[in-house]
Protein backbone atom coordinates (compact mmCIF):
# COMPACT_ATOMS: atom_id res chain seq x y z
CA UNK A 1 0.00 0.00 0.00
CA UNK A 2 1.36 3.43 -0.92
CA UNK A 3 2.37 5.37 2.19
CA UNK A 4 0.69 8.58 3.23
CA UNK A 5 4.06 10.30 3.01
CA UNK A 6 4.23 9.49 -0.70
CA UNK A 7 0.62 10.59 -1.18
CA UNK A 8 1.33 13.80 0.73
CA UNK A 9 4.29 14.59 -1.55
CA UNK A 10 2.20 13.87 -4.64
CA UNK A 11 -0.70 16.08 -3.55
CA UNK A 12 1.58 18.99 -2.66
CA UNK A 13 3.22 18.74 -6.08
CA UNK A 14 -0.21 18.34 -7.65
CA UNK A 15 -1.47 21.43 -5.86
CA UNK A 16 1.38 23.47 -7.32
CA UNK A 17 0.73 22.13 -10.82
CA UNK A 18 -3.01 22.64 -10.42
CA UNK A 19 -2.45 26.20 -9.29
CA UNK A 20 -0.47 26.94 -12.46
CA UNK A 21 -2.87 25.08 -14.73
CA UNK A 22 -5.97 26.74 -13.32
CA UNK A 23 -4.56 30.20 -12.76
CA UNK A 24 -6.57 31.53 -15.67
CA UNK A 25 -9.81 30.10 -14.31
CA UNK A 26 -9.66 31.76 -10.93
CA UNK A 27 -8.04 29.98 -8.01
CA UNK A 28 -8.00 32.26 -4.98
CA UNK A 29 -10.40 34.96 -3.83
CA UNK A 30 -13.85 35.09 -5.42
CA UNK A 31 -15.44 38.49 -4.99
CA UNK A 32 -15.30 41.02 -2.20
CA UNK A 33 -14.95 40.54 1.54
CA UNK A 34 -18.03 40.74 3.72
CA UNK A 35 -19.23 40.20 7.26
CA UNK A 36 -18.50 38.67 9.65
CA UNK A 37 -14.71 38.76 9.93
CA UNK A 38 -13.94 39.76 6.33
CA UNK A 39 -15.71 36.62 5.12
CA UNK A 40 -14.73 35.82 1.54
CA UNK A 41 -15.33 33.00 -0.90
CA UNK A 42 -12.23 31.28 -2.27
CA UNK A 43 -11.34 28.46 -4.62
CA UNK A 44 -8.40 26.27 -3.60
CA UNK A 45 -6.67 23.27 -5.22
CA UNK A 46 -7.90 19.72 -4.73
CA UNK A 47 -6.23 16.37 -5.55
CA UNK A 48 -8.43 16.08 -8.67
CA UNK A 49 -6.83 18.48 -11.20
CA UNK A 50 -10.20 18.97 -12.88
CA UNK A 51 -11.94 20.24 -9.74
CA UNK A 52 -11.33 23.24 -7.51
CA UNK A 53 -12.52 23.12 -3.91
CA UNK A 54 -14.88 25.81 -2.69
CA UNK A 55 -13.80 27.44 0.56
CA UNK A 56 -14.62 30.28 2.93
CA UNK A 57 -11.87 32.49 4.35
CA UNK A 58 -12.12 34.65 7.47
CA UNK A 59 -9.44 37.17 8.52
CA UNK A 60 -8.61 39.65 11.26
CA UNK A 61 -8.26 43.34 10.36
CA UNK A 62 -5.02 44.37 8.68
CA UNK A 63 -2.58 42.88 6.22
CA UNK A 64 -1.01 40.20 8.42
CA UNK A 65 0.84 38.00 8.14
CA UNK A 66 -1.50 35.91 10.28
CA UNK A 67 -1.23 32.42 11.66
CA UNK A 68 -3.38 30.05 9.60
CA UNK A 69 -6.11 27.73 10.83
CA UNK A 70 -7.64 25.21 8.44
CA UNK A 71 -10.96 23.72 9.56
CA UNK A 72 -11.72 20.26 8.16
CA UNK A 73 -15.45 19.55 8.12
CA UNK A 74 -17.50 16.45 8.94
CA UNK A 75 -18.75 14.09 6.22
CA UNK A 76 -21.29 11.35 5.56
CA UNK A 77 -21.44 8.13 3.58
CA UNK A 78 -24.87 9.17 2.26
CA UNK A 79 -24.48 10.37 -1.33
CA UNK A 80 -27.59 12.56 -1.35
CA UNK A 81 -26.72 14.29 1.92
CA UNK A 82 -23.21 15.01 0.66
CA UNK A 83 -24.53 16.51 -2.57
CA UNK A 84 -26.96 18.74 -0.64
CA UNK A 85 -24.43 19.81 1.98
CA UNK A 86 -24.25 23.61 2.33
CA UNK A 87 -20.83 25.23 2.31
CA UNK A 88 -19.34 24.52 5.76
CA UNK A 89 -18.45 27.71 7.62
CA UNK A 90 -18.09 26.89 11.34
CA UNK A 91 -18.72 30.59 12.02
CA UNK A 92 -18.54 30.40 15.81
CA UNK A 93 -15.25 28.50 15.71
CA UNK A 94 -13.89 30.79 12.99
CA UNK A 95 -14.86 33.88 15.01
CA UNK A 96 -13.06 32.45 18.05
CA UNK A 97 -9.91 31.85 15.98
CA UNK A 98 -10.01 35.22 14.20
CA UNK A 99 -10.25 36.95 17.58
CA UNK A 100 -6.94 35.27 18.44
CA UNK A 101 -5.20 36.44 15.31
CA UNK A 102 -5.79 33.57 12.91
CA UNK A 103 -6.76 33.66 9.27
CA UNK A 104 -9.25 30.80 8.99
CA UNK A 105 -9.89 28.70 5.90
CA UNK A 106 -12.83 26.29 5.71
CA UNK A 107 -12.43 24.26 2.50
CA UNK A 108 -15.20 21.99 1.20
CA UNK A 109 -13.71 18.67 0.15
CA UNK A 110 -14.36 16.70 -3.04
CA UNK A 111 -17.72 14.99 -3.30
CA UNK A 112 -19.50 17.54 -1.11
CA UNK A 113 -21.94 20.32 -1.99
CA UNK A 114 -20.79 22.99 -4.43
CA UNK A 115 -17.31 21.49 -4.78
CA UNK A 116 -18.72 18.27 -6.22
CA UNK A 117 -16.45 15.87 -8.04
CA UNK A 118 -15.53 12.35 -7.01
CA UNK A 119 -15.82 11.44 -3.35
CA UNK A 120 -12.39 10.14 -2.39
CA UNK A 121 -13.11 9.32 1.25
CA UNK A 122 -15.45 6.35 0.82
CA UNK A 123 -14.72 3.92 3.66
CA UNK A 124 -16.68 1.04 2.14
CA UNK A 125 -19.24 -1.18 3.85
CA UNK A 126 -19.81 -1.31 7.59
CA UNK A 127 -18.17 -4.66 8.30
CA UNK A 128 -15.14 -4.19 6.03
CA UNK A 129 -14.72 -0.42 6.44
CA UNK A 130 -11.29 0.84 5.36
CA UNK A 131 -10.79 3.71 7.77
CA UNK A 132 -7.10 4.11 6.99
CA UNK A 133 -7.76 4.77 3.30
CA UNK A 134 -10.59 7.17 4.08
CA UNK A 135 -8.44 9.10 6.56
CA UNK A 136 -5.54 9.37 4.15
CA UNK A 137 -7.85 10.66 1.41
CA UNK A 138 -9.10 13.37 3.76
CA UNK A 139 -5.54 14.20 4.81
CA UNK A 140 -4.29 14.87 1.30
CA UNK A 141 -7.16 17.30 0.73
CA UNK A 142 -6.38 19.16 3.95
CA UNK A 143 -2.73 19.27 2.85
CA UNK A 144 -3.61 20.73 -0.56
CA UNK A 145 -5.59 23.60 0.99
CA UNK A 146 -2.96 24.18 3.68
CA UNK A 147 -0.12 24.35 1.16
CA UNK A 148 -1.98 26.76 -1.10
CA UNK A 149 -2.92 29.20 1.68
CA UNK A 150 0.60 29.18 3.09
CA UNK A 151 1.73 30.64 -0.25
CA UNK A 152 -0.40 33.75 0.31
CA UNK A 153 1.35 36.93 1.46
CA UNK A 154 -1.01 37.45 4.41
CA UNK A 155 -0.25 34.02 5.95
CA UNK A 156 2.70 33.20 8.19
CA UNK A 157 4.85 30.21 7.33
CA UNK A 158 4.84 28.92 10.91
CA UNK A 159 2.28 28.30 13.62
CA UNK A 160 -0.47 26.83 11.44
CA UNK A 161 -3.25 24.87 13.15
CA UNK A 162 -5.47 22.13 11.74
CA UNK A 163 -8.90 21.96 13.39
CA UNK A 164 -10.89 18.91 12.39
CA UNK A 165 -14.41 17.78 13.16
CA UNK A 166 -15.58 14.15 12.97
CA UNK A 167 -14.38 12.74 9.61
CA UNK A 168 -12.40 15.94 9.12
CA UNK A 169 -10.68 15.36 12.46
CA UNK A 170 -10.01 11.77 11.42
CA UNK A 171 -8.21 13.11 8.36
CA UNK A 172 -6.29 15.54 10.57
CA UNK A 173 -5.06 12.58 12.63
CA UNK A 174 -3.94 10.85 9.43
CA UNK A 175 -2.06 14.01 8.49
CA UNK A 176 -0.43 14.13 11.95
CA UNK A 177 1.64 11.09 11.06
CA UNK A 178 3.41 13.16 8.40
CA UNK A 179 4.28 15.96 10.85
CA UNK A 180 3.55 18.57 8.17
CA UNK A 181 5.92 21.51 8.04
CA UNK A 182 4.72 24.68 9.73
CA UNK A 183 1.86 22.99 11.64
CA UNK A 184 2.13 23.64 15.37
CA UNK A 185 -1.02 21.89 16.66
CA UNK A 186 -3.95 19.72 15.66
CA UNK A 187 -7.33 20.12 17.36
CA UNK A 188 -9.56 17.08 16.82
CA UNK A 189 -13.24 17.44 17.69
CA UNK A 190 -14.75 13.94 18.03
CA UNK A 191 -12.54 12.29 15.40
CA UNK A 192 -13.69 9.07 13.76
CA UNK A 193 -15.74 7.48 11.04
CA UNK A 194 -18.53 4.89 11.02
CA UNK A 195 -20.48 6.32 13.95
CA UNK A 196 -24.22 5.68 14.31
CA UNK A 197 -23.76 2.33 12.59
CA UNK A 198 -26.98 1.36 10.80
CA UNK A 199 -28.61 4.44 12.29
CA UNK A 200 -28.13 3.43 15.95
CA UNK A 201 -26.53 5.80 18.49
CA UNK A 202 -23.45 4.59 20.35
CA UNK A 203 -22.76 2.00 17.66
CA UNK A 204 -19.66 2.12 15.44
CA UNK A 205 -19.02 0.10 12.29
CA UNK A 206 -16.07 -2.28 12.76
CA UNK A 207 -14.69 -0.52 15.85
CA UNK A 208 -11.60 -2.75 15.87
CA UNK A 209 -10.69 -1.39 12.43
CA UNK A 210 -11.06 2.18 13.66
CA UNK A 211 -8.80 1.44 16.64
CA UNK A 212 -6.11 -0.15 14.49
CA UNK A 213 -6.20 2.79 12.07
CA UNK A 214 -5.86 5.23 14.98
CA UNK A 215 -2.74 3.37 16.08
CA UNK A 216 -1.40 3.54 12.51
CA UNK A 217 -1.95 7.32 12.36
CA UNK A 218 -0.34 7.89 15.74
CA UNK A 219 2.85 6.02 14.90
CA UNK A 220 5.62 8.58 14.50
CA UNK A 221 3.32 11.60 14.94
CA UNK A 222 5.11 14.37 16.83
CA UNK A 223 2.81 17.34 16.22
CA UNK A 224 0.79 17.99 19.42
CA UNK A 225 -2.84 16.82 19.22
CA UNK A 226 -5.72 17.90 21.45
CA UNK A 227 -8.64 15.44 21.28
CA UNK A 228 -12.00 16.87 22.37
CA UNK A 229 -15.31 15.04 22.76
CA UNK A 230 -18.59 16.15 24.36
CA UNK A 231 -20.03 14.12 27.21
CA UNK A 232 -23.20 13.48 25.18
CA UNK A 233 -21.59 12.51 21.86
CA UNK A 234 -23.48 9.42 20.61
CA UNK A 235 -21.39 8.98 17.45
CA UNK A 236 -18.11 8.40 19.29
CA UNK A 237 -18.84 8.21 23.00
CA UNK A 238 -16.30 9.50 25.53
CA UNK A 239 -15.54 5.91 26.51
CA UNK A 240 -14.83 4.80 22.95
CA UNK A 241 -13.10 8.08 22.10
CA UNK A 242 -10.74 7.55 25.01
CA UNK A 243 -9.88 4.13 23.58
CA UNK A 244 -9.22 5.70 20.18
CA UNK A 245 -7.02 8.39 21.72
CA UNK A 246 -5.10 5.75 23.66
CA UNK A 247 -4.55 3.72 20.47
CA UNK A 248 -3.34 6.86 18.69
CA UNK A 249 -1.07 7.74 21.60
CA UNK A 250 0.48 4.28 21.91
CA UNK A 251 2.55 5.09 18.84
CA UNK A 252 4.40 7.78 20.79
CA UNK A 253 2.25 10.68 19.59
CA UNK A 254 1.54 13.67 21.76
CA UNK A 255 -2.23 13.49 22.28
CA UNK A 256 -4.17 15.23 25.03
CA UNK A 257 -7.65 13.80 25.57
CA UNK A 258 -10.43 15.91 27.12
CA UNK A 259 -14.12 15.25 27.74
CA UNK A 260 -16.19 18.44 27.48
CA UNK A 261 -19.56 19.22 29.02
CA UNK A 262 -22.71 18.04 27.25
CA UNK A 263 -23.70 20.30 24.35
CA UNK A 264 -27.27 20.52 23.06
CA UNK A 265 -29.21 17.37 22.26
CA UNK A 266 -26.28 15.75 20.42
CA UNK A 267 -22.75 16.56 21.51
CA UNK A 268 -21.20 15.41 18.26
CA UNK A 269 -22.09 18.77 16.71
CA UNK A 270 -20.50 20.84 19.48
CA UNK A 271 -17.88 22.29 17.10
CA UNK A 272 -20.61 23.80 14.90
CA UNK A 273 -22.42 25.89 17.53
CA UNK A 274 -21.70 29.07 19.45
CA UNK A 275 -22.67 27.36 22.70
CA UNK A 276 -20.34 24.48 21.91
CA UNK A 277 -17.38 26.77 21.24
CA UNK A 278 -18.02 28.50 24.57
CA UNK A 279 -17.75 25.10 26.21
CA UNK A 280 -14.60 24.23 24.28
CA UNK A 281 -13.01 27.66 24.63
CA UNK A 282 -10.86 27.03 27.72
CA UNK A 283 -9.41 23.84 26.21
CA UNK A 284 -8.80 25.62 22.90
CA UNK A 285 -7.03 28.47 24.70
CA UNK A 286 -4.87 25.97 26.53
CA UNK A 287 -4.05 24.02 23.39
CA UNK A 288 -3.18 27.02 21.23
CA UNK A 289 -1.19 28.89 23.84
CA UNK A 290 1.91 30.36 22.24
CA UNK A 291 5.20 28.76 23.36
CA UNK A 292 7.04 30.89 25.87
CA UNK A 293 3.95 32.77 27.07
CA UNK A 294 3.60 33.78 30.68
CA UNK A 295 1.16 30.96 31.48
CA UNK A 296 3.39 28.36 29.87
CA UNK A 297 6.37 29.54 31.95
CA UNK A 298 4.37 29.02 35.16
CA UNK A 299 3.87 25.33 34.43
Amino acid sequence: MQSLKALFAVVVLGAVCTQAALAQTGLGAQGAEGEPNRMQQWLVPAPDPDTMAHAVLFRPPGDGPFRLAVIAHASTQNVLRRAQMPQPEYRALATWLVARGFAVLVPERLGHGATGGRYLEDQGGCDEADYSRAGRATAVQIAAALDYLRRQSFVRQDGAVIVGHSAGAWGALALARENPSGVSHIIAFAPGRGGHANGFPDQVCAPHRLLSSAAEFGKGARVPVTWLVAANDTYFSPVFSRQLAAAFGDGGSRAGFRVLAAAGSEGHWLAESEAGIKIAGPELDRALELPGSATAKKR
